[in-house]
């Protein structure tokens, strides 16, 4: 893509460095000019400009420690100022310490503003004195000893230190540290999980499935040989509980508004209304469906798409997730098979950081472009029931988010990347209190979700037809649950002195219910609290003692 950018560096009071790369459309990664040799040493690193980063380097700053949070974007807050602020909060008498702090700040828990939640995140990281960089992409990592000594960028900056905190999503830091990590879905035997592996029947059996109409997947109805719809993947599907290395899907959590300066949904380059084949033919199959344009579980309904003031999400058979369309994110590798027993984790980078940044590139506008023609599509095309039509258009981007992105959101919705294989993997019995981690950093409640994992032909009722597979949202019965310390620090043998609590130790299906942005928060609080007790008493991360770092946690309003 040609564009214009300019490089700016502004000093902020409290150590602020930031590398400004203007541009009018979002992009993943913004390529370095000119290589600027450099090296900064601190006591902490925390890498990933995300909610839990932000939380974790206020948290080690205000303990005393020199801290530095590296961002990879030009952002701070990751999805909670990215357009998530529809925030999925589960039990919020779980919410305590920074996270609750942040919210009083904010003036809410949810449906707050996503440049007002970006600029909390800068003021309070101003005011505990972190030292911020933006667009710093990294590009290796220096270890000795089963320790990281530095971590190099793309700009030619080094940052060396004695404490790091890999708070992306991805988990490039964790990788790049040749910590142990998975991708994808267990089998159903890997932990004895119902929820692990293909094809659950416990939740979301008759929830966006194409209301269980017989749609055809063909481009000409009920013709093999004229090929797949766009959209549907050619690969057969494995067993029921056979797992695979799919992950859920990604969407923009757009902010839209239905006032009058809204801005019309854009007509993306590359937009084709090919693309939106079966979501016409569902459209005009059956005249009983009714489109609430919102979530819905009744029969004959389906959203195609939410439509709201703020932050509007997913809700439909085909919808704003590009089902199918992340699996190369989180490593840059994806192999369209299925097994019945769980592969050895995988460690290091099966592809370069250079190139993976460049896959995700194309990722990225894959979803700008499927997401804005989606919307476009449902507003303009004379193949979507014109009442239908018509009220689409009534809505648009809201003009008081994401200003330097053209209105739409800087932040793909990463729903899950890499996941660390530590010595306490969170599981399904976790999220249902069968199973109690004895060393508690933070509770999680919210029922473990998981969105499509792919959209497949399927016989059915003797036609052939298509369906979406891997979506579920099991509620945890027996209430909020407490998340491992073990799971947020790698395997001693690996790393000693790293913690990972985004890219944290569970499973598919327990990552579900974890990997909600306050629980992020939580973990990051408590990721910057053991830091900075390692820094003190000279220990690994896996020698912190845990009576110590709880009462320390307690005093800081954390709920365990």
């Amino acid at each position: 893509m040609n564009m214009l950018r300019r490089l700016i560096i502004v000093f902020f009071p409290a150590s602020f460095f930031c590398a400004y790369a203007q541009t009018a459309y979002p992009v993943y990664h913004v390529p370095v000019g000119e290589r600027k040799v450099a090296t900064q040493e601190t006591d902490v690193v925390v890498y990933g400009g995300t909610s839990a980063g932000s939380i974790a380097a206020i948290q080690a700053a205000r303990l005393g420690r020199k801290t530095t949070l590296v961002s990879f974007n030009q952002h701070v807050g990751g999805l909670t100022s990215g357009g998530l602020t529809a925030s999925d909060l589960g039990d919020s008498k779980t919410i305590g310490g920074l996270a609750l702090e942040y919210y009083q700040r904010l003036g809410a828990k949810t449906e707050f503003s996503s440049a007002a939640a970006e600029q909390l995140y800068r003021t309070m990281l101003t005011e505990a004195g972190v030292t911020v960089l933006l667009g710093q992409a990294l590009e290796s990592v220096v270890m000795k000893d089963r320790r990281i000594v530095s971590a190099a960028f793309e700009t030619g900056l080094t940052v060396k230190g004695a404490m790091f905190i890999d708070a992306t999503y991805e988990g490039d830091l964790m990788a790049a540290a040749h910590v142990s990590y998975t991708v994808g879905r267990e089998p159903r035997g890997t932990y004895n999980e119902s929820l692990a592996g293909q094809w659950q029947d416990v939740s979301w059996k008759d929830v966006y499935q194409f209301c269980r109409l017989p749609v055809s997947p063909y481009v000409v109805s009920d013709d093999p040989s004229s090929g797949l719809l766009p959209e549907i993947s050619p690969h057969k599907p494995g067993k029921p509980g056979e797992g695979d290395y799919r992950v859920q899907a990604y969407n923009f959590r757009m902010n839209l508004s239905d006032k009058k300066d809204r801005i019309p949904f854009p007509k993306p380059k590359g937009y084709d209304p090919a693309r939106y084949g079966l979501l016409a033919r569902f459209l005009n199959f059956d005249p009983k469906v009714k489109w609430v344009l919102n979530y819905t579980v009744k029969p004959m309904t389906d959203g195609p798409v939410q439509l709201r003031n703020g932050d509007a999400n997913n809700a439909g058979s085909f919808s704003t997730d590009l089902v199918g369309g992340s699996n190369r994110w989180p490593d840059g590798t994806f192999e369209p098979v299925t097994f019945s027993q769980m592969p050895p984790p995988r460690r290091g980078l099966p592809v370069p950081l250079r190139e993976l940044y460049q896959i995700r590139e194309k990722i990225f506008h894959d979803h700008i472009t499927y997401q804005q023609g989606l919307l476009y599509f449902l507003s303009h095309d004379e193949q979507v029931p014109s009442a239908l039509r018509e009220r689409v258009k009534k809505f648009g981007l809201d003009p008081r988010e994401f200003k330097d992105t053209g209105h739409w959101p800087h932040q793909l919705y990463i729903r899950e990347g890499r996941r660390m294989v530590s010595d306490y993997v969170m599981t399904q019995a976790n999220c249902e209190k069968d199973r109690i981690a004895e060393d508690s950093v933070g509770l999680a409640s919210y029922p473990m979700d998981s969105h499509f994992c792919q959209r497949v032909v399927v016989e059915e009722n003797g036609r052939t037809t298509v369906r979406n597979e891997g979506g579920f949202g099991h509620p945890c019965k027996k209430g909020a649950y407490p998340v491992s310390y073990r799971s947020i620090v790698p395997k001693q043998a690996e790393c000693e002195n790293l913690f990972v609590p985004v890219s944290l130790s569970a499973s598919h299906a327990a990552f579900g219910s974890i990997r909600m942005e306050p629980v992020f928060m939580i973990l990051g609080q408590s990721a910057g609290t053991a830091a900075a007790l390692a820094l003190a008493d000279h220990q690994s991360v896996q020698e912190v003692p845990y009576g110590k770092l709880k009462e320390l946690l307690v005093k800081q309003g954390q709920k365990l």
